[in-house]
């Protein structure tokens, strides 16, 4: 069993930047393809970013390309999400999720074990 721990979330202007992360435990970490999601009140839950195990392939939803970089530390055994420009429609519960293939999906379907989320409010 996979349980995925994530931090770094808070308030912050628009603009600013935050960076989250998550902290697999219970199985090594390489062979995971590691995604966030984000959720806000009354939304679906929609796809951030995907980072695969095999040579660190990405995958951004458009809203956030530009602005948000995912990137993994297996010595570490933690993926990042760097955000920047934050915008106020960015404020969100952001979910970590892992899945044991090498493909960075973008549907959350896809995903097998999710953390208990952080919560993002981006002020304007």
């Amino acid at each position: 069993q996979v349980q995925l721990v994530e931090s770094g979330g808070g308030l912050v202007q628009a603009g600013g930047s935050l960076r989250l992360s998550c902290a697999p435990s219970g199985r090594t970490f390489s062979r995971y393809t590691m995604g966030w999601f984000r959720q806000a009140p009354g939304k679906e839950r929609d796809f951030v970013a995907a980072i695969s195990w095999f040579a660190g392939r990405t995958n951004y939803a458009d809203s956030v390309k530009g602005r948000f970089t995912i990137s993994r530390d297996n010595a570490e055994n933690t993926v990042y999400l760097q955000m920047n420009r934050l915008k106020p429609e960015d404020t969100a519960v952001y979910y970590c999720a892992a899945r044991e293939t090498v493909i960075a999906g973008m549907q959350a379907w896809e995903y097998d074990y999710w953390g208990q989320g952080t919560q993002v409010t981006v002020s304007s």
